[in-house]
């Protein structure tokens, strides 16, 4: 156990997902707003032969297209550094050519980043080509050992295990997809944007890769839908009398908000962080019910990000609109209730005190 800690394979992995995102995020932006006016993803641009439109929605595929390669090229990065870079993309595209997806990615990270610690370890070499180990002789023996290690050996049970799971989501019946996007949803909300985000990204994006798009939608709509169940939480007090966020606190909801709009969920961490478990309560019962709603209606949104422009790419973009609006509503409702009130004259207190903080008056110079 020990040994396999001392692998830091997890670790390895978030970092991975770190490098991920903002290319899902801008991939995921361009095929959006390409198919939302009407654009498809083509797998040739041809001259005179498609609108800015579909040329849009092209690089978003063409990008979304390559996860595979970034999540192996990320996580042998993390592992061996620079000289893990060329492994990493050559065996992550081998995953790609032979069906792997995005498992194979992962795994073939994997092996790329060890195989090069391996090498770095003890293929010794003369002095007069250790100038040659990082630009040839570490990518040309990690890369050829690591790809036939990938379409020889883990290539068909990894294809095998996907197919697998895929027959497995796609035989849940009505209960079970409610428990499985509850589940998810639960997931994605508790640590806004952290490592269990993180990590069950990488699970449902694995399943995207494989054409079931609902889990990622139900996560993506979760992280969505908290900003904006935050926002509305302080209108729903309102009628019940109660002033549950201070001053300085209500400023941070006005970015947040907007932030949630489009997928950002971290801009509620400074809320979050003053009430942690009351927070963390409303965040997990409505992301719980926003999730089971997703998987319910069957949302199915094909881009891995973008909030409500996720929702034109929809076969049926109500389904994404009212998954929201449950997550919304019941995010709120729920902090409306459980929240103290706080009077207004701490609120009013706690902003000046923030405003002392940072006033200019107190610097000296000497």
């Amino acid at each position: 156990m020990e040994k396999i800690k001392a692998l830091n394979l997890k670790g390895h992995l978030l970092t991975a997902i770190s490098y991920l995102i903002p290319i899902v995020c801008g991939a995921g932006f361009l095929i959006a707003i390409g198919m939302g006016f009407g654009g498809t993803s083509q797998g040739q641009l041809v001259l005179g032969e498609f609108t800015i439109w579909d040329a849009l929605a092209t690089m978003g595929g063409a990008g979304l297209g390559l996860l595979p390669v970034v999540i192996a090229t990320g996580i042998s990065y993390s592992i061996a550094a620079k000289p893990g870079i060329a492994p990493g993309f050559i065996v992550g595209l081998t995953a790609n050519a032979i069906g792997a997806g995005f498992i194979g990615g992962i795994i073939g990270g994997f092996i790329a980043g060890y195989l090069v610690g391996f090498i770095l370890k003890y293929f010794k070499v003369p002095k007069w080509a250790k100038g040659l180990m990082p630009t040839l002789i570490i990518p040309f023996f990690a890369s050829i050992i690591g790809g036939l290690i990938m379409v020889y050996i883990i290539g068909a049970p990894i294809t095998a295990f996907t197919d697998m799971l895929t027959g497995f989501l796609n035989g849940l019946g009505s209960s079970s997809l409610l428990v499985f996007g509850a589940v998810i949803g639960l997931l994605s909300g508790v640590d806004y944007g952290g490592p269990i985000n993180k990590t069950v990204f990488a699970f449902v994006l694995t399943m995207q890769a494989e054409g079931l798009n609902g889990p990622i939608t139900a996560l993506q709509l979760v992280n969505t839908a908290t900003p904006i169940g935050f926002g509305l939480a302080f209108f729903i007090a309102k009628l019940f009398r109660k002033n549950i966020y201070t001053t300085l606190e209500v400023e941070t909801l006005k970015s947040a908000v907007p932030m949630g709009v489009i997928n950002i969920v971290e801009g509620v961490i400074p809320i979050v962080m003053n009430d942690i478990v009351r927070c963390l309560i409303a965040t997990a019962i409505g992301g719980a019910a926003g999730g089971a709603t997703t998987m319910i209606l069957g949302a199915d949104a094909t881009v891995p990000f973008g909030g409500v422009l996720m929702l034109p790419t929809m076969s049926r973009p109500w389904t994404g609109a009212v998954a929201i609006l449950v997550n919304v509503v019941v995010t709120a409702v729920v902090l409306a209730v459980i929240k103290k009130d706080v009077p207004a004259e701490e609120a009013d207190v706690q902003m000046e005190l923030e405003e002392e903080e940072i006033d200019l008056d107190d610097i000296q110079i000497f």
